[in-house]
């Protein structure tokens, strides 16, 4: 049985000319990318005013906008409620947003991060209001949150503006499903419950799932070979019935092309396979200590520029695979940047985790396991 959903291009993970800079987008292989993924039939992009250092927008303008018709394409963006204060800040935010990627309605704008943190700024500033009169006016298509909280929480927001809403964005992969941190199926369950349209964002737990130790590896080879790590993630996070589009933040050509493959003629898993997964999913979650999904807000808001995201992964790493080349990674690392150990513990980083990890806390850890 097949079933119909669509692959979203996710604009946070672009090619880089750079490694160490988020900004220096490769616009080359970004091209490439965009034309194969529409070749075949996908359109749908989703990006943000704060990915790549405020660049993204600026580089689907070029590759995308100013290269195809606009009636071809589908583009999501979402409202910064870490920049929002008070009402007046929702127009002209958004109006940054359209000039950046040179169009005159988003097909898809959500609010972006809703957590208990951020929820009182997007309600002070009336964002829920004023996105409803985006759509009213034609502004925005489809309206939504993109979410990172528990299912008490968007109970509460569903409750009280789910009439306004049209989709939620929600962090949605095997590993998350039944997670007491993320409560990814309760959230979905929600989103069911009140008619809404899910998004998937991390189906593959931002590369966590691509790339598993070999015992693990090996249980998934004998068990179906037909399908590589990340097919099998991302046939996890399409097959609820209430998500339509899965996001894959996409970063070569290659990926384009594998994930793109997956999408054809796209197989949701049944409950054998639910049930194997699961049981993946238990394993792992026992070997990963930090559960971070690497999307590196931490990093933009730390004062002393720690690489949180790559210290974090090196740890997991450390904890998974048990490598000596991990250390001296993390040492070249942390050569040419601020240490773990140099977190002053000014909180900064907390509220703006969707993960909700302590940090501070995590960096005393990595720091002990590198020796520092």
């Amino acid at each position: 049985m097949s079933k119909d959903v669509m692959l979203g291009f996710g604009a946070m993970r672009l090619p880089l000319t750079d490694e160490n800079n988020d900004s220096k987008v490769d616009d080359e292989e970004f091209s490439k990318m965009i034309d194969y993924y529409m070749d075949q039939g996908y359109n749908y992009f989703d990006t943000s005013y704060a990915y790549h250092q405020e660049k993204s927008e600026e580089h689907l303008r070029t590759q995308l906008v100013e290269r195809y018709p606009r009636e071809s394409f589908k583009i999501a963006d979402k409202m910064p409620t870490w920049l929002l204060t008070g009402p007046e800040d929702n127009e002209r935010l958004v109006n940054v947003m359209l000039e950046r990627l040179g169009i005159t309605y988003f097909d898809v704008f959500l609010i972006h991060n809703i957590n208990s943190a951020f929820l009182p700024l997007a309600e002070k500033a009336e964002t829920f209001q004023y996105i409803a009169k985006m759509k009213e006016e034609g502004t925005a298509k489809k309206v939504g949150i993109s979410y990172h909280d528990k299912s008490d929480l968007l109970e509460q927001i569903l409750e009280k503006y789910g009439d306004i809403l049209d989709v939620v964005q929600l962090q949605l992969n095997y590993l998350d499903w039944e997670s007491n941190l993320t409560e990814a199926r309760k959230n979905y369950e929600l989103c069911e419950k009140y008619g809404l349209d899910v998004i998937v964002m991390e189906p593959v737990k931002g590369g966590t799932l691509a790339k598993l130790p070999d015992n693990i590896e090996q249980e998934f080879k004998e068990y179906n070979n037909e399908y590589t790590l990340p097919q099998w993630a991302l046939r996890f996070a399409g097959t609820p019935k209430n998500v339509k589009i899965i996001l894959s933040g996409m970063s070569n050509f290659q990926q384009t092309k594998d994930n793109c493959e997956v999408f054809k003629d796209f197989r949701p898993i049944n409950d054998e396979e639910q049930e194997f997964l699961q049981k993946i999913a238990d394993e792992i979650n026992k070997l990963i200590p930090i559960p971070c999904s690497y999307c590196g807000y931490c990093k933009k808001q730390c004062p002393k520029e720690i690489p949180i995201p790559d210290y974090f992964e090196l740890y997991n790493n450390q904890s998974l695979y048990k490598l000596e080349s991990i250390s001296a990674i993390y040492g070249t690392t942390s050569a040419v940047n601020t240490p773990a150990s140099g977190c002053i513990e000014c909180g900064k980083c907390l509220d703006i985790c969707p993960q909700k990890i302590n940090i501070p806390e995590e960096l005393k850890k990595v720091a002990k396991e590198f020796g520092q």
